[in-house]
């Protein structure tokens, strides 16, 4: 299966990146196709050094060349890049490909995280990405409460529940699948895309007891 992932040479793209291209082709998307393959050979080594040899490949492209290969293609983007980013993209995907977002509508004020869609009354993440869907279905949400520094420590094993959300069974299952290539982490489905807005409201609060509680990159997990 080939994985694209937009916003691939940050933290959280690094991490899919090492710990799927083991079983994976994984592409790595960039607005600047050599920075993007750059990066595919750096963590071409790491994974490597980490797994020994590794079943899949990790190149890198431009974030259009990425979308039109994919079969699962990850937004690892900002939320205020959502209109600019996927308007360009999700136009030339395959009708098979599977979009997944983890993107958080958050910023930082005086009081902690906080939810802008909450309090500047601004669209979920979600509903953003559905207005550039051509088939709406095929959006499945995910990968909101994971932590970036342990993701990217590909020999760390995690230990977190990854809430999924979505309205095809087929895409919400290879999804689920690529939740269960990463070691200790576990799938808890939700519902239909419209609730996605719960998890990614669990963002900030996490980050919030996170902080004040002094809590090293925590996750979630259902006991």
């Amino acid at each position: 299966m080939k994985i694209g992932i937009i916003g691939g040479t940050g933290g959280m793209g690094k991490g899919f990146a090492l710990r799927w291209s083991q079983n994976n082709d994984v592409i790595i998307g960039s607005r600047d196709a050599a920075r993007a393959s750059e990066s595919a050979v750096e963590y071409t080594n790491l994974a490597k050094e980490a797994f020994g040899e590794i079943k899949g490949t990790i190149t890198g492209n431009d974030n259009v060349s990425v979308a039109k290969e994919s079969d699962v293609l990850i937004l690892s983007i900002p939320y205020e890049n959502i209109d600019s980013v996927c308007s360009g993209i999700l136009s030339e995907i395959k009708d098979s490909c599977v979009v997944v977002s983890p993107i958080v509508p958050m910023t930082k004020t005086d009081v902690g995280f906080e939810c802008v869609s909450i309090k500047e009354s601004k669209p979920f993440s979600y509903k953003l990405v559905l207005e550039h869907m051509k088939d709406k279905s095929k959006l499945v949400s995910a990968f909101h409460v994971i932590s970036e520094k342990k993701l990217v420590n590909p020999t760390l094993e995690l230990d977190y529940d990854i809430f999924v959300c979505g309205d095809d069974n087929d895409s919400v299952q290879v999804v689920n699948g690529l939740i269960d290539e990463i070691k200790g982490l576990r799938a808890i489905y939700l519902g239909p895309i419209e609730l996605s807005y719960l998890a990614e409201m669990s963002t900030p609060l996490l980050l919030n007891a996170m902080i004040r509680n002094k809590i090293k990159n925590p996750g979630i997990k259902i006991i």
